[in-house]
């Protein structure tokens, strides 16, 4: 991609302040602010304590992302951020910086989809290791199979192309496999996040101690739900387990249990998976998503799709959990197909279908302004033009800019509200 795009990403979809900045495929910087610490003694993420940790960590984490790139804003050829899915006052935040940084600097805004971002997330490499997966050398092939599994998010996709058709074909129903994690932690006494604390209990344990349920995976489940996930039930039965054996005076085999419980959630992933490959004839699967940290995940994955003749993506760890590396890696790419910028005439929506890989893309974009490549720029890029376009410009980015403001503060009140409610909040 000889004029590829400098892109700059925004992701607040839940506790981490992701912002990053790519040259087409090529990744610059990926700069993480997590507020996890501040959601851990609540056992889980506060809505509210994350719209202020991501106003406080904005400003900070975009400098952080320039210095590393080595860029300026002025620099940039477009501006990228999360719509959606998420929580919605996390994501009102990033809308807010990113429709105010479009606007102030004249560049292009793309609003795009989260969850198609961690597939995007597979073509990313630095430029020091092109050999790297997902490396430009390496590139996606279509169709292929996704399975995203994060705290918030479970979900099986066909992909057939990147930028313009991503098939949803399950999900959970309940709880999200990172959710379950969580949950299960906590029952197990053991802290938050739940992942790595369940993986760390787990050594030494038997998987097979205990047969745990695998969720909607009956023959009669699949008949109406073979792709789509639940995890809420397993949770139960892990509970209703420890409680039968604490009644009868047994101590707990805590190792044994976490294993078991991890072996449930591995395979029912892994199965769904591995028959979406098989009944769409596709040979490829990428794994995207902060639970595929999962140590047990990546194997059992790695070892059934070579026994089943499917061939296994795993972006780098850095770049499965959420960030704006991701991001501002779709907005490139849809730059590079030719799509045109979003209208800053959108806002958060916290379920955004994956089938909307960029949201209000903008039908009636001004003419004759480029955005690297040479593809057409919006309204945020007509901005900076002298005379009556300019204008126009002006005006409709003053008007849109005021939703940018409202976000904001919305996302303020909330925190304040939050330590309204709880004196330790803040």
């Amino acid at each position: 991609m000889p004029d590829a795009p400098l892109v700059l990403g925004i992701e607040t979809s839940c506790d981490e302040t992701g912002i990053g900045i790519v040259r087409g495929r090529t990744l610059l910087s990926n700069t993480i602010a997590s507020s996890m610490d501040e959601h851990a003694r609540y056992g889980g993420v506060v809505p509210e304590v994350a719209a202020r940790a991501h106003l406080e960590e904005m400003q900070p984490a975009i400098e952080r992302a320039l210095a590393e790139a080595q860029v300026r804003l002025e620099d940039l050829d477009a501006v990228a951020v999360t719509s959606g899915p998420g929580l919605a006052g996390a994501l009102m935040v990033g809308i807010g910086a990113a429709k105010g940084l479009a606007v102030s600097l004249g560049k292009p805004l793309y609003a795009v989809n989260h969850l198609v971002g961690h597939i995007a997330a597979d073509i990313l490499s630095r430029p020091s290791s092109p050999s790297s997966p997902g490396a430009d050398s390496v590139p996606l092939e279509y169709p292929t199979i996704a399975l995203l599994v994060s705290g918030g998010h479970t979900s099986l996709l066909h992909v057939r192309d990147l930028t313009t058709d991503v098939e949803l074909l399950g999900e959970t129903v309940d709880d999200a496999a990172g959710e379950a994690f969580d949950k299960v932690a906590r029952i197990l006494g053991l802290p938050y996040p739940g992942g790595p604390e369940i993986d760390r209990a787990a050594v030494g344990g038997d998987p097979a101690a205990i047969r745990f349920p695998r969720g909607l995976s009956r023959a009669s489940d699949l008949e109406k739900h073979r792709y789509d996930f639940s995890f809420s039930g397993l949770k139960t039965a892990v509970a209703r387990w420890i409680e039968r054996e604490e009644a009868a005076g047994h101590a707990i085999p805590v190792a044994d249990v976490a294993a078991s419980f991890r072996e449930a959630v591995v395979d029912v992933l892994v199965t769904k998976a591995l028959a979406a490959c098989a009944d769409r004839g596709v040979p490829r699967l990428l794994l995207g998503g902060g639970v595929i940290a999962n140590r047990r995940l990546r194997e059992v994955a790695l070892a059934r799709a070579a026994e089943a003749g499917v061939t296994v993506r795993i972006p780098p760890l850095s770049l499965c959990t959420d960030n704006g590396a991701m991001i501002a890696g779709l907005a490139a790419e849809l730059i590079a197909s030719g799509r045109r910028p979003s209208t800053l005439g959108f806002g958060a929506d916290s379920t955004l279908p994956v089938t909307e890989i960029q949201v209000a893309e903008d039908s009636a974009a001004a003419q004759g302004t480029t955005v690297g490549d040479g593809t057409e720029a919006g309204p945020g890029a007509e901005a900076g033009r002298e005379g009556t376009e300019a204008g126009h410009a002006r005006t409709e980015a003053g008007r849109h800019g005021t939703e940018a403001d409202r976000a904001g503060t919305e996302a303020r009140r909330e925190g304040t509200e939050a330590g309204r409610h709880d004196p330790e909040v803040g």
